[in-house]
């Protein structure tokens, strides 16, 4: 059986490569989705495809609509959703993606810096595992998928 492993939230760090690259070295069957990491694409698909908004409302409302579709079906099929928090950005699309998985009943695993364990209190007291370490993600991962 491959796990269906759905990565969200922060983009300007290489944590879904280390995760992705780490849990193949294991041979771990795990099969991974992520929303549309190229920023300026994501920003720009509404107008892109639907036509130029004067306004940042609605410019960002046609984006975030057209982005959803992806992210919502990756969600719903994933066996499990792993949520990365960076200290750069203020990642409300994650903490968004976060409770849209808790809802659904789907296991939520955080991952972010101990600084934010404040910030963060609801989001991992809906999740089922919080890691500081992409490590320690890849270790759940390993001891679940093997018993090891």
């Amino acid at each position: 059986m491959t796990w269906q492993v759905y990565l969200s939230g922060e983009i300007h760090s290489d944590w879904r490569e280390k995760i992705i690259s780490k849990c193949a070295e294991l041979g771990l069957a795990v099969a991974f989705s992520a929303p549309v990491l190229d920023h300026a694409a994501s920003d720009d698909v509404g107008d892109a495809i639907l036509g130029k908004e004067e306004g940042a409302f609605w410019r960002d409302h046609k984006a975030a609509k057209i982005n959803s579709i992806r992210i919502k079906k990756c969600i719903e099929e994933a066996d499990v959703v792993v949520v990365r928090f960076g200290e750069k950005y203020k990642q409300w699309n994650a903490a968004f993606d976060a409770g849209y998985a808790a809802a659904l009943g789907t296991p939520l695993i955080t991952l972010h810096d101990e600084s934010l364990i404040h910030p963060l209190k609801e989001i991992n007291g809906a999740a089922l595992a919080s890691c500081r370490s992409v490590e320690e993600v890849v270790e759940i991962f390993t001891y679940l998928l093997t018993q090891k």
